[in-house]
């Protein structure tokens, strides 16, 4: 048995991803001022103008009627999920799944932290709407019925998101084990027990690792990147590369998208990419094989 991985089976996926970040746009806490202060206002930090001031002109409109904003975002994301999970009305819903992730990604995410110096792939960047609009595009309906795998050029994204990623974790603030340990502690406050003492280990076995582990982590992003380019053989190797790496970033960098504390808006960076990870295979023909 083969299975093929298809444009309709990723959007699908996607469908399926809207309605859960829909869902999680209900619950109590995004009611209250506390979406716009906590989410969106924190993505101000350090941001130049262009970033800042529409951000912060949002956090104004949306505390004045937080409860009538939440419900507003929830149901934009769950018309998009159903849209896109039925296959007449797909292509209108990837396209404007694209637009409303690209405007979550300026004022939701603050451009995935890329203008402020905080963005690294383990904590989330470039940021789970962008790469929602990206993956949408790439999967569109076409007239051609036997056009039916992702589009090719999805297979660059993959690669640029890695070796971006390399070149981000040479960035002041990053550029050492001490710094990628720090980020992984400082997720530990306010974690359930189990997560914070996955973070607290993690962070102490990085230390002991010293400078290997951060030369480690930048080699490995950078072959990630380079290898997808390659031959079929190198693309799986990868793909598989990065999505396990992806899972641990999710896990240590990006608390599973911060499900416990009720403001958790998405599941975080790290399933989309695993999705752009399988999304290439099938945009390269490979068909995995399973007996």
């Amino acid at each position: 048995m083969k299975i093929h991985i298809t444009r309709r089976g990723i959007q699908i996926v996607l469908g399926l991803l809207w309605l859960l970040d829909g869902i999680l746009q209900l619950q109590r806490l995004m009611f209250t001022g506390s979406f716009a202060r906590q989410v969106i206002a924190a993505n101000e930090q350090g941001q130049p103008a262009f970033i800042h001031n529409p951000i912060h002109l949002a956090v104004h409109i949306i505390l004045m009627h937080s409860g009538i904003w939440t419900v507003c975002f929830a149901a934009i994301q769950l018309t998009l999920g159903v849209l896109i999970l039925f296959r007449r009305t797909s292509y209108y819903g990837l396209l404007a799944s694209a637009v409303w992730g690209i405007a979550v990604w300026y004022i939701g995410e603050g451009l995935g932290g890329l203008f402020n110096g905080s963005a690294s792939l383990l904590m989330g960047a470039p940021g789970a709407a962008l790469l929602y609009s990206i993956i949408g595009l790439g999967v569109l309906p076409t007239k051609r019925t036997s056009n039916h795998r992702p589009a090719v050029w999805l297979v660059i994204v993959w690669s640029i998101l890695w070796l971006g990623g390399a070149c981000l974790q040479l960035m002041n603030g990053h550029n050492s084990t001490g710094a990628v340990a720090e980020m992984i502690h400082a997720n530990a406050y306010g974690a359930p027990g189990w997560l914070a003492s996955l973070d607290n280990s993690v962070s102490r076995f990085l230390i002991n690792l010293g400078g290997v582990a951060y030369i480690g982590l930048i080699s490995l992003e950078a072959f990630i990147g380079i290898s997808a380019l390659l031959t079929r053989f190198w693309r799986i190797l990868s793909v598989t590369l990065g999505c396990l790496l992806m899972v641990a970033f999710w896990f240590v960098g990006q608390s599973l998208g911060g499900y416990y504390t009720g403001l958790a808006t998405d599941p975080n960076t790290a399933p989309l990419v695993i999705l752009l990870g399988i999304t290439i295979i099938g945009a390269k023909g490979i068909d995995l094989g399973l007996t």
